[in-house]
């Protein structure tokens, strides 16, 4: 080899050396100041009763705030925006339930890429929710709900947290299932969405928010959407109990970073949730909100992110869903 070349070999490994050194150095005194988590809904929705738990144990352990900022609007697809051209240095992380990256992008052009636009970091929960409706339209069941939707096309009313978002697909699984007529109305949020259905102007959800409001009384739990029976709603089928196999669609929750963000920063939080995730403390948290702990690889979170936008390609298709 020539002087010349291993001269240009020698600083090129030193340089690397440098650069593997700085993130190295940086990773350990991450994070050293406040950290943003973006939810990409209204507060008072699901995501941000999720969230919140999540944000006070990630503070308690790393001795830093991790601040929760809700960028609603355009079923999730601003404030994942917002989280993809944020500065991708460990100080911005995107905290989001599955529709936003598996759903929206498959029904419209979004100016993000779910795939190449973050970072896996780790799943977080998945939510349990089932169909409700307010006792004003009569159905205590989903089937009498089916019944009645067939005898009364369009009458039904149902809202959501927006076009596009887990909620809608829900519904329209259900009209695709069941063939049945049902007016979906798309709000900015959840917490909006159980805002009318409340008094009766909307008469159905499939949310984890309403529930507290069936132990209350005020609404009629129809099923639950999820493969088994919750423990908390041992009383409520779930949807293939009801004559309606593979059509649960679950809502899961999983944190990403901005690509670019550094690999040590993003391993340094994965291991941290990883951890937090089997602490009893966060699963009692999780299940007092109708939630499930979970947690994968950042291998394993590519992969199913991979296969859900497959699942929920499949569906679009099959029960011609478009944004209206």
């Amino acid at each position: 080899m020539k002087r010349r070349d291993f001269l240009k070999l020698s600083a090129a490994a030193v340089a690397t050396g440098a650069v593997s050194g700085q993130a190295s150095a940086q990773a350990a005194s991450w994070p050293n100041r406040p950290v943003k988590l973006i939810i990409p809904y209204a507060p008072g929705g699901a995501s941000d009763i999720i969230g919140r738990p999540w944000a006070d144990a990630l503070s308690q352990a790393f001795g830093q705030s991790f601040i929760i900022e809700n960028r609603g609007g355009a079923a999730g697809m601003i404030g994942v925006e917002a989280a993809s051209k944020a500065a991708p240095d460990g100080y911005t992380f995107l905290m989001t339930p599955s529709a936003a990256m598996s759903v929206l992008p498959l029904l419209r052009k979004t100016p993000y890429d779910p795939r190449t636009s973050f970072v896996p970091v780790s799943r977080i929960g998945d939510s349990i929710a089932g169909f409700v409706i307010h006792p004003s339209v009569g159905p205590k069941t989903l089937q009498d709900t089916v019944a009645y939707a067939k005898q009364n096309p369009g009458k039904i009313v149902y809202g959501s947290a927006g076009l596009g978002s887990i909620q809608h697909m829900r519904i329209e699984m259900l009209k695709y299932r069941a063939g049945v007529d049902i007016l979906h109305v798309p709000y900015r949020g959840a917490a909006d969405a159980l805002n009318d259905l409340l008094p009766g102007n909307i008469h159905m959800m499939c949310e984890i928010n309403p529930l507290p409001h069936v132990k209350a009384g005020r609404l009629h739990l129809l099923s639950i959407n999820a493969p088994e029976r919750s423990p908390e709603f041992p009383d409520a089928p779930t949807l293939t109990e009801c004559g309606y196999p593979n059509s649960d669609l679950p809502s899961w929750y999983a944190v990403w970073a901005p690509k670019g963000t550094p690999n040590d920063i993003v391993e340094k939080l994965h291991a941290k949730i990883t951890e937090i995730t089997g602490t009893d403390a966060m699963k009692s948290k999780l299940r007092q909100i109708s939630a499930s702990p979970r947690s994968s690889t950042i291998a394993e979170m590519a992969q199913f992110l991979d296969n859900d936008m497959k699942n929920n390609e499949d569906l679009i298709k099959n029960a011609n869903i478009k944004l209206e």
